[in-house]
């Protein structure tokens, strides 16, 4: 069964865009879908404005999500629309990925990726806790699911510390690894501190997707990763809490 009210972030392109719009295409669609982006009024927005125009239930959210003001402004928007209702799951997706290396990195380029890759994720979890908690209360006779109530971090390969070796002199990416390792650490401790509310937090990797941040080599459309995200997310029970699993379903090592 499908969550009946998600919020996910970073909605304007790329994976959350899909994400957005395969849900609005399901057979039982949910009843709300929150999308969020940084500035909803942007060219960069049509496609999402006009999913939102085409769908009711897509209700577009002004965000940015390292910015602690915006979020909670963004939280109490959400709030008008749940009207008294719990949020059953939070897809945290936006995320950056800037060129960087051993040589080129520098503390401007870490603090700026980390504060969106991890900082942006434990904030929105942060303000949305009340609203999770309300839907596992609303739910309580379903075991831990995406239906029940969740937190989905879109995390990446490139997080894994054991598998590093594969493609580091081939991918660097210093401060996106960095960030995405945290992001795996913040999942841990966010399924080993909500489990008492009912509330299943799982890592979520993509896969190697053809968005901006993927580039046009990638072997995955992102009309087939987030197919296979949402077969993921359909599929996670308790024994998925505080792992790492990719869009195939498989688990991966921290």
């Amino acid at each position: 069964m499908a969550p009946e009210r998600i919020l996910i972030t970073g909605c304007n392109r790329g994976i959350g865009y899909e994400l957005v719009r395969q849900l609005t295409e399901q057979q039982c669609p949910p009843k709300q879908i929150f999308a969020t982006c940084r500035d909803p009024s942007s060219p960069q927005n049509k496609k999402l404005n006009d999913l939102a125009a085409k769908y009711p239930n897509v209700i577009v959210i002004k965000l940015e999500t390292r910015d602690a003001n915006s979020v909670k402004e963004a939280v109490k928007e959400v709030e008008k629309h749940l009207n008294g209702a719990g949020l059953n799951l939070l897809v945290n997706n936006a995320g950056i990925l800037p060129a960087s290396n051993l040589e080129s990195a520098d503390s401007a380029d870490l603090m700026n990726v980390y504060s969106t890759n991890v900082v942006g994720p434990f904030l929105m979890a942060k303000e949305l806790l009340p609203f999770l908690k309300k839907a596992a209360e609303e739910n309580q006779e379903k075991p831990l699911s995406c239906s029940k109530s969740a937190i989905i971090n879109i995390s990446s390969l490139l997080g894994s510390i054991t598998l590093t070796p594969v493609k580091f002199d081939e991918y660097p990416a210093l401060s996106y690894r960095c960030s995405k390792a945290a992001l795996n650490m913040l999942t841990q401790c966010q399924s080993l501190g909500y489990k008492k509310d009912g509330i299943l937090c799982t890592a979520v990797h993509p896969g190697w997707v053809q968005t901006d941040l993927g580039g046009p080599n990638a072997p995955l459309t992102v009309e087939q990763s987030v197919q296979g995200i949402l077969k993921v997310l359909d599929s996670l029970s308790e024994e998925h809490a505080g792992i790492h699993i990719s869009w195939e379903g498989n688990v991966l090592p921290w």
